[in-house]
């Protein structure tokens, strides 16, 4: 007779939760940090005849070379840094931890942060340490670097800028923390468009500095691709675990097509940036609702009710995401994504009258 499910699956699978992405169908889509805007009807025409004309019976240039050279220019590779490439940020994550996962290695960031660092730590066997952030949403410097000598994580990753608190972190923190770590260290620039701030040119002064990115944020998310800069020496080793043709052709040239555009991202970009200081000055306004300071394409607020808040404006057709209760520190916040000045409008006009009528 055959083993039962949980007598073959780990234990440690069976009590995980998997990442929920709820339906978005009909609604304001502004839960998932997405550029909500489309490119350009001209570069639309261009990608539509460069598919129509791509061998799909053909596998993809696994090493995505060509790619890879339109990415260190547009990207500002320092010279000598290699570029391995995933299928987004997600797998990219999901290789560095399976590359130093030994037993009993410890995989740190912060909390609160971005869910995947400790759901992919789960399933590739890692210890899992998250340094819970001051109030403010600040670095706790000594706890970390108390943590770091406690602990000996193998790998760390911060997010420059922060998810789901949308701040950057003090910049030398961050680097007394990269020199402090034993083992790698991975900042996520994944919001990189909206802040003015990066680690890119700090590659050269610590070699176990890695730099992940990627265009989802940028307005590319339904091509799935992200990026890791680094030495050569930790490069060639990641690639051993990075599994062929994991980017497919499509995604290939088609991101390759966009990075000729430079100004078509640039200027979305600035677009939400502008929404983003007048969201921001909106929600302010408003009796009860607490803004926390961001350099990314969303914005994080504290209301009262947040959970029935975050019910009532999804009844009203606007999905946003409810952080109540999935850490202390984030009590009755909602994130906010930064969209279409209409949208914006749409979501404020509705947290308006929920704010001003009690909520039943």
């Amino acid at each position: 007779m055959p083993n039962t499910l949980d007598q073959i699956i780990r234990p440690e699978i069976l009590s995980l939760s998997a990442y929920h992405v709820p339906s978005s169908i009909g609604m304001i889509k502004l839960d998932a940090m997405e550029n909500p805007y489309s490119l350009p009807k001209n570069l639309r025409d261009e990608i539509a005849r460069l598919v129509a004309n791509v061998s799909t019976n053909r596998y993809p240039d696994t090493n995505a070379a060509s790619l890879k050279v339109a990415l260190r220019e547009a990207m500002g590779v320092p010279l000598g840094m290699d570029i391995m490439l995933g299928n987004g940020s997600d797998e990219i994550i999901q290789i560095v931890a399976l590359a130093v996962s030994r037993p009993g290695a410890v995989l740190m960031s912060v909390e609160p942060a971005f869910a995947m660092f400790r759901i992919i730590a789960t399933f590739t066997g890692m210890e899992y340490s998250g340094i819970p952030l001051k109030a403010d949403f600040s670095l706790d410097l000594d706890a970390m670097l108390t943590a770091i000598t406690k602990c000996q994580p193998a790998v760390i990753f911060i997010a420059y800028p922060n998810n789901p608190t949308g701040n950057l972190f003090d910049a030398e923190a961050v680097s007394r923390i990269i020199e402090a770590a034993p083992g790698v260290v991975v900042v996520d620039e994944a919001y990189h468009a909206f802040a003015d701030a990066s680690f890119m040119s700090k590659l050269t002064q610590h070699p176990n500095l890695l730099l992940m990115r990627t265009l989802s944020k940028s307005g590319l998310a339904g091509l799935r691709l992200g990026l890791l800069v680094g030495r050569p020496e930790w490069l060639t080793q990641l690639e051993k675990l990075r599994l062929p043709y994991n980017v497919g052709v499509i995604t290939q040239l088609v991101v390759e097509k966009v990075l000729q555009y430079p100004d078509v991202l640039q200027q979305q970009a600035a677009a939400i940036k502008a929404e983003r200081v007048v969201m921001s000055e909106c929600l302010k306004a408003l009796d009860g609702v607490e803004v926390f300071p961001t350099d990314a394409n969303f914005i994080l607020l504290r209301v009262n009710e947040a959970g029935q808040v975050f019910l009532e404006l999804k009844k009203r057709g606007v999905l946003i995401k409810n952080l109540d209760g999935s850490h202390p520190l984030l009590r009755d916040c909602l994130r906010v994504t930064i969209g279409t000045p209409d949208e914006n409008e749409q979501f404020l006009e509705a947290l308006q009258t929920l704010i001003k009528k009690p909520i039943n």
